[in-house]
């Protein structure tokens, strides 16, 4: 079957679509933002979702994110950059049940994936359409986890990669990158400092741009996170989500997964609650959520052990924000202190070294649960984002 655009039936990919102001993009093409130049959103994929595709078709594919190559943007397989990511396990909490009480609680444990962390699967859709495209060399403004896991992916698909990282990022993010062949640019400041180089670097010398949520396929392989929790879940969603909230896209794609499944018939109208968990020292969307605001401020309290949540400001805060009203979520933050003992806890009670983005979860559980917000019966499920191993020069053991 073809799409209206006449493309292969491996996607049933149709356009691109900014949210924001419904301009319609030509997906057959480099895209970055919306070309308005009074939204320039974030673009989201739209597929063809009326095909009568029955969720039976899953079984027997490969356990990895491309089982749902109909709702990925890669229209030739030949161009598809994989290295096995997705299709993570959920893992229920065992040994802490004094602390769940009468929820069920579940970690989907992200770090098995290459590289150790879900950047892998937003990178691996990310790369996979730029080779179809024709990009030679794409560059990063990164926290760690996404630098190393485009220098790995673009290895695969001989596509050069340059990674713009903070210094005070462990040095394991960085050895990691020059190991995969790409090219470390080193800043002294925030993601945000790194972001604007990349922009300036990136127009000076022709190269694509992967920063988060200024092109539109990383949100592609996150989603993914989405169809599988429905899938794992026996397309019963949990009724809570926390999610740790850097730039968001995870949150964003995993709710765009949910709306893509409810308009094919795979799940329900039934919606699991979005939380936001953010750092102390970049809480600019838990800020703006309590106070009501439809965009988040600049918030950058310096460094936080939890390096994936130093986002000062995500290039899609509206976006965010917006997942977390439609679902009556909330948001919260959490202080690298907690974190250290969450972490701890974690790994002590359930054998579980978790990243401490994701261990940042298990405080905000403990808190929604104490205040009530978490009720009495609900199922909870904690997304640990990546691998603690890379994190053991941010972490006091003792």
């Amino acid at each position: 079957m073809a799409t209206s655009t006449g493309l292969a039936d491996i996607s049933f990919l149709i356009d691109l679509k900014c949210p924001e102001c419904g301009t319609l993009h030509n997906a057959g093409i480099i895209n970055t933002v919306c070309i308005n130049p009074d939204c320039r959103s974030t673009l989201f994929a739209q597929y063809d979702l009326h095909t009568g595709l029955n969720k039976a078709v899953l079984k027997g594919r490969p356990a990895n994110m491309w089982r749902y190559h109909e709702f990925l943007p890669v229209i030739d397989p030949k161009n598809i950059v994989t290295l096995g990511e997705g299709f993570t396990p959920i893992i229920p909490i065992e040994n802490l049940k004094a602390e769940t009480g009468d929820n069920e609680v579940f970690w989907k444990d992200e770090s098995g994936n290459p590289t150790g962390s879900f950047k892998a699967r937003g990178i691996s859709a990310a790369v996979s359409k730029a080779k179809e495209l024709g990009v030679q060399t794409m560059a990063i403004p990164t926290a760690g986890n996404a630098g190393g896991a485009l220098a790995a992916y673009a290895a695969r698909a001989g596509i050069i990669a340059v990674v713009y990282m903070p210094k005070q990022t462990p040095q394991v993010f960085k050895d990691e990158c020059r190991l995969y062949g790409a090219e470390l640019v080193e800043i002294d400041g925030s993601i945000s400092d790194c972001g604007k180089l990349v922009n300036e670097h990136a127009i000076q010398n022709g190269w694509f741009q992967l920063s988060t949520l200024k092109e539109p396929y990383r949100l592609e392989g996150k989603k993914t996170m989405g169809y599988e929790i429905a899938e794992q879940f026996n397309w019963q969603l949990p009724d809570v989500i926390l999610y740790p909230t850097g730039g968001g896209t995870g949150l964003i794609g995993i709710w765009k997964a949910f709306d893509e499944m409810e308009q094919l018939g795979w799940i329900g109208s039934k919606r699991p609650r979005m939380v936001a968990v953010q750092s102390q020292s970049c809480d600019g969307i838990v800020q703006a959520f309590r106070a009501g605001q439809t965009v988040s401020e600049f918030v950058d309290g310096g460094f936080t052990i939890a390096n994936g949540l130093r986002v000062p400001k995500p290039y899609a805060d509206k976006q965010i924000l917006k997942v977390l009203r439609e679902s009556s979520g909330n948001a919260l933050t959490v202080s690298d202190a907690e974190m250290s003992i969450a972490l701890k806890e974690i790994a002590r009670k359930e054998g579980m070294l978790i990243a401490p983005e994701g261990a940042a979860l298990w405080q905000a559980f403990k808190k929604l649960k104490a205040d009530k917000w978490i009720k009495p019966g609900e199922s909870v499920l904690l997304i640990n984002t990546g691998s603690g191993y890379k994190y053991l020069e941010n972490i006091e053991v003792g």
